[in-house]
């Protein structure tokens, strides 16, 4: 099944930043759009205007982080379009901060949302695109998967991780199931808002000041899906022009 009209794309992070902009170019393009994140309010807004324009949305309360709130979600799309197309895992967090601030809660955080809710997306989808012998997932990492700089150690070594994790998932099940990591630079997101270090905060201010629109990300999610279903886009990296990270 290739291209993205009919599809059924799976979206977590859904009410903002680059899974927002994902859902709402998808579903301008004809897919099926099913929506998750803690924020249901948005979700309920974003399902309301994409409808308004003509598309196909769904939303669910989502919690990446609980492993059955994930597969109640996949069951919820399935349930609703008869099958799942793609899954994007795009939840994530980043309160970043030097090591020696020691903000251990935050780390945590960034572990189960960034490691455990890709690992519990995977989980979900896994055995129903075995079952179908056709599916794709697409997961975010971050430049910051490829370089490490202070302040971000702990999140890189996440996103570093859904590199890890997702090519070790593409050579197990590689002929019918497609996976794709998206690794974006500096964009604008909300992101950013997690960060409780003030050193951290007054740091990424100056490095926000080159974002690109989320946008940017969703097309590069779109060129992946599009491909024929023989054709595995492994990975994409997309920064700013003037980005010298």
């Amino acid at each position: 099944m290739s291209g993205i009209k009919g599809k059924v794309v799976v979206i977590t992070g859904a009410s903002s930043g680059i899974g927002e902009a994902t859902a709402r170019l998808l579903a301008r393009q004809g897919a099926h759009v099913v929506l998750g994140a803690r924020r249901t309010d948005r979700l309920e807004a974003l399902t309301k205007a994409i409808t308004a324009d003509g598309g196909s949305a769904r939303y669910r309360a989502l919690d990446v982080t609980r492993r059955e709130d994930m597969q109640s979600f996949v069951e919820f799309a399935l349930g609703a379009f008869g099958r799942v197309d793609v899954i994007i895992n795009n939840a994530g967090v980043m309160p970043l901060s030097k090591l020696e601030v020691l903000k251990i809660d935050e780390w945590n955080r960034m572990i189960d949302v960034n490691i455990r809710g890709v690992l519990h997306g995977i989980a979900a989808g896994l055995p129903l695109m075995k079952k179908q012998r056709s599916g794709q997932f697409i997961n975010i990492s971050s430049l910051g998967g490829h370089k490490v700089v202070p302040t971000a150690a702990v999140y890189c070594a996440t996103k570093s991780a859904v590199m890890a994790i997702s090519e070790g998932l593409r050579q197990e099940v590689g002929g019918d199931i497609r996976v794709t990591v998206i690794s974006p630079g500096v964009t604008e997101s909300e992101l950013a808002e997690s960060i409780t270090d003030p050193f951290s905060q007054k740091a990424m201010e100056d490095f926000r000041r080159i974002a690109i629109p989320a946008e940017s990300i969703a097309k590069a999610i779109a060129f992946a899906i599009e491909q024929p279903d023989g054709v595995d886009v492994s990975e994409i990296i997309v920064r700013p022009t003037a980005s010298d990270f």
